[in-house]
């Protein structure tokens, strides 16, 4: 039986738990969703060894279509900025919802800086007829009608390193499994969907009035302002040289895909985080290989990220750290399937995150009593990323003469997060490159189903 002295001790413990948990909830800030949200991409493409390219004035629609980002024929292109095109090189995304009036049409005034003008309409997304697939009366698991039966294994190696490790690789044989063992293959980390979701109440840039894309020297410093019917007029903001435009990535490959593949780079500037993945074909298997110290086949990590996952992820070792330029792919892993033609090599792709910076007004109170109901905020995101045929050497390209991009040197890093009501974007832009290449994600794919 316990003592009257422990049956006190305890009462008090019970007391002082449920005055805790009382004052928590008595502080606990009330924050409500800003009147008005922006949202800005600004992604930066490139070719490994190959010189920095410009869209020319007035080109964009046309770059975008190039780039495969143009949808249903429109020459619009908002959405561009989350895939991995190279053409336009660089792409600036932006999506603005006001609950104030929400879809009507508004402009954003920009810094001489950008060289795009002194402000950017912003214009509602165009008007979509709704369209109808037999794809979609399928049950999940079925093979698409022009699908054959999978075949042949993926096979999935992780890590920097000259060697293959103890364990690797991972192997999954579709042959052997159902259907729904393709997609399971796939599934792994995935990158947090914190974007706009876009709608007739949103309006947008680029659109049909206006597609200049960011010149090689635009710069984002300077002062922004959203202009419309109903837009907050306090919404200004002032970005700095740590939210500039991401430079592109200067990689450097050297090996052949029967040996040790290095890839080198020179600091990216504003970068937090580094990701490289690879993907190749020998003969009926998929070859797969990420910079990641966990098995993952690494596909849902191309595109921005916020600042939290970018750091959570680098001390887990699934991403390489800012001061990290250099990283080995492993000997033989892609190598030629015996009596395979040659010339056909593996794709590497590799990620500069930049991060995300917030801003809002009024600033949130230090008080939590205070209820925070800011009249708009804003959501900046930065992304650098190359491409480069591994085996064809980018360093005997540049040393036969291609120009190289413009060097890049660190800056502060890009300043941190406040608090902000998220919403979720249903746009995913696809994986594709926006560029002619020998070899792609979707022809591998293709291969290892059949045509």
């Amino acid at each position: 039986m316990p003592t009257s002295l422990q049956t006190h001790r305890f009462a008090v413990a019970i007391v002082a738990a449920a005055a805790l948990a009382g004052f928590g909830a008595r502080s606990q800030q009330v924050v409500k969703p800003p009147k008005a949200q922006l949202w800005m991409d600004v992604s930066t493409g490139s070719m490994a060894g190959m010189p920095d390219m410009e869209v020319p004035a007035g080109m964009g629609g046309v770059a975008a279509m190039m780039g495969g980002g143009a949808r249903g024929g429109a020459s619009t292109a908002y959405g561009l900025a989350r895939g991995t095109n190279v053409m336009p090189p660089r792409v600036l995304d932006i999506a603005f919802y006001n609950s104030l009036n929400p879809g009507a049409e508004a402009s954003q005034a920009i810094p001489p800086g950008m060289r795009m003008g002194e402000s950017l309409p912003l214009l509602p997304p165009p008007r979509r007829e709704p369209t109808t697939s037999r794809d979609t009366e399928r049950e999940p698991g079925d093979i698409p009608p022009n699908m054959q039966q999978p075949k042949g294994r993926i096979l999935i190696y992780w890590g920097c390193g000259e060697a293959v490790r103890a364990g690797q690789p991972k192997i999954i044989d579709l042959g052997r499994g159902a259907p729904t063992d393709f997609a399971a293959a796939f599934s792994g980390r995935h990158v947090p969907d914190r974007g706009a979701k876009v709608g007739p109440q949103y309006v947008l840039y680029p659109n049909e009035r206006n597609t200049v894309m960011l010149a090689r020297d635009s710069s984002l410093v300077g002062e922004h302002q959203v202009r419309g019917q109903g837009v907050p007029p306090s919404m200004k903001f002032t970005l700095s040289e740590a939210q500039n435009v991401m430079p592109a990535i200067q990689l450097t490959t050297e090996g052949k895909p029967q040996d040790v593949m290095v890839a080198t780079w020179t600091p990216v500037r504003n970068a937090r985080a580094y990701y490289l993945h690879a993907m190749g074909q020998s003969g009926d298997d998929m070859v797969m290989w990420s910079s990641a110290e966990t098995p993952d086949t690494g596909m849902g990590l191309f595109d921005f990220l916020p600042n939290g996952t970018i750091e959570r992820w680098t001390r887990e070792g699934v991403l390489l750290r800012a001061d990290v330029t250099r990283c080995a792919v492993p000997k033989g892993i892609f190598a030629p399937a015996a009596g395979a033609r040659d010339g056909r090599g593996p794709i590497l792709r590799m990620m500069a995150y930049g991060g995300e910076s917030s801003f809002a007004y009024p600033p949130r109170p230090a008080d939590p009593k205070v209820p925070w109901e800011p009249e708009w905020a804003v959501r900046l995101r930065m992304k650098s990323h190359t491409m480069a045929m591994l085996g064809q050497e980018t360093g005997e390209r540049r040393a036969a003469g291609t120009p190289r991009s413009r060097g890049d040197q660190p800056a502060p890093p890009a300043a941190a997060d406040a608090a902000r009501p998220e919403q979720q974007q249903d746009q995913q832009q696809g994986d594709k490159p926006g560029f002619p290449l020998p070899v792609n994600p979707g022809a591998i794919l293709r291969g290892i189903f059949g045509r």
